[in-house]
């Protein structure tokens, strides 16, 4: 296809090694594939406009060509100045004809100038990871909002903010949360997230996780991926949490569990994936011991008060790629992974496809969804359609070769009936 008319990308030249990882990736997304070949035939999002702030990669990636592939014209941007895969990028302008505005290790400046850059698109829908597009289309370019007639959200932070907006009465149009998708987060968040932070802080430290204490904070699904992963590559894993529901259940998940500020003087490594803010701050920096590790998984980097812990140090550098050594005045050692974003995807690839086969199939579904349905959809964050989570985890085990059994009648009249007992 021909280069798209608008893009801001690293450089166009990458295009060839972005298509044979976008390939690469595509092969273990076979559920998408199977959407993108039946959009490619019933051209389902015919003439509709879709501006998608989303991690701009390799799988990302493909699901803009399924979009394009249903007839939307699509314009995405990066949902954080880290996250962006460059060959990814140029692959989806050069080979695609697709708008991309996403540069790896963007200022924030460029960031916002991304995000208004593919809203100029007009859009019909919205596809958001971290709701920072929906809410620019609120604040500042409202003009926008008579265009659109939803949206959807990929990560638990983002579905925060919109169901704050949609309580309160300001969310202008109805979202679905992809999210909370029990094929998204049972496997992307858990699985996906524990893996690939996982990868990042290894790829960024080179080191040893076995014998080390591994500090979590928070224990909803990705917590939970990401303590598992610890502790499976032999890491003394500590859980902090503030809901005494999930710190019960990783008590009984075989889990330590301490407050942050006990944890804080014992831990090696640190990783906060809460979604809420400085949850690593000055008092816990104070307790750290010479050489912590200190990294973020959550969407934003909020989590780790890094302005706090620049007014302790007297010096800082970067020591490796995606490593800052602060240094402070007592002589200890602090170190910053990814500049406190998400290091998963700062330093290493993100989820594996085989995840994100099942999160983007959301996405493609759920806007399908929305385009015929946002007229019996109230302006607040809606979940997604039980039957589309279960048809998208029929395609799974289907391309996976795993067959399970069915209900026979006389054990469906037994379950909806009241009158047989025991």
């Amino acid at each position: 296809m021909k280069q798209g008319k608008g893009y801001d990308v690293k450089d166009v030249r990458l295009a060839a090694a972005g298509k044979n990882r976008v390939e690469w990736a595509k092969k273990d997304m076979p559920v998408l594939r199977s959407i993108g070949a039946r959009f490619a035939k019933e051209k389902p999002l015919k003439g509709v406009r879709i501006a998608a702030c989303l991690h701009v990669t390799t799988e990302t990636a493909a699901l803009m060509q399924v979009l394009a592939a249903g007839g939307a014209k699509v314009s995405l941007c990066a949902s954080n100045p880290l996250s962006t895969q460059d060959e990814a990028a140029a692959s989806l302008v050069r080979n695609d004809g697709i708008e991309v505005y996403a540069i790896k290790g963007e200022d924030r400046k460029t960031y916002y100038r991304h995000i208004l850059a593919a809203l100029s698109v007009g859009p019909n829908v919205t596809m958001d990871d971290g709701a920072d597009l929906v809410s620019v289309v609120h604040t500042e370019k409202q003009g926008y909002l008579p265009a659109i007639v939803g949206g959807t959200e990929e990560t638990t932070t983002g579905v925060i903010r919109l169901a704050a907006m949609g309580e309160k009465g300001v969310l202008r149009y109805p979202i679905i949360a992809v999210n909370e998708a029990k094929t998204k987060h049972f496997f992307d968040n858990r699985y996906g997230t524990g893996q690939s932070t996982i990868d990042g802080i290894l790829r960024s430290t080179n080191r040893l996780l076995a014998g080390s204490c591994f500090v979590v904070a928070g224990y909803g699904w990705c917590g939970r991926g990401l303590s598992m992963r610890a502790r499976g590559m032999g890491a003394r894993v500590i859980v902090t949490e503030v809901d005494p529901l999930p710190a019960l259940e990783a008590v009984m998940d075989g889990f330590e569990v301490a407050s942050m500020a006990e944890a804080a003087r014992i831990g090696d490594i640190f990783c906060t994936v809460t979604g809420n803010l400085h949850v690593l701050r000055r008092e816990h920096f104070a307790r750290m011991k010479d050489g912590a590790i200190v990294c973020n998984s959550g969407h934003f980097n909020v989590e780790i008060d890094i302005p706090a812990l620049a007014k302790m140090a007297k010096s800082v550098r970067t020591v490796r790629p995606f490593v800052q050594e602060y240094m402070l005045r007592d002589g200890r050692a602090i170190h910053v992974l990814g500049e406190g974003r998400l290091i998963n995807l700062a330093a290493a690839e993100g989820h594996p496809a085989n995840v994100m086969d099942m999160s983007f199939a959301n996405q493609a579904l759920s806007v399908e969804f929305m385009l015929g349905n946002h007229g019996g959809l109230s302006n607040t964050v809606h979940v997604v359609p039980e039957p589309i989570d279960r048809e998208i985890a029929r395609l799974k085990l289907r391309a996976a070769g795993v067959r399970i059994d069915r209900l026979t009648g006389e054990q469906r009249k037994y379950l909806s009936s009241w009158e047989m007992g025991t």
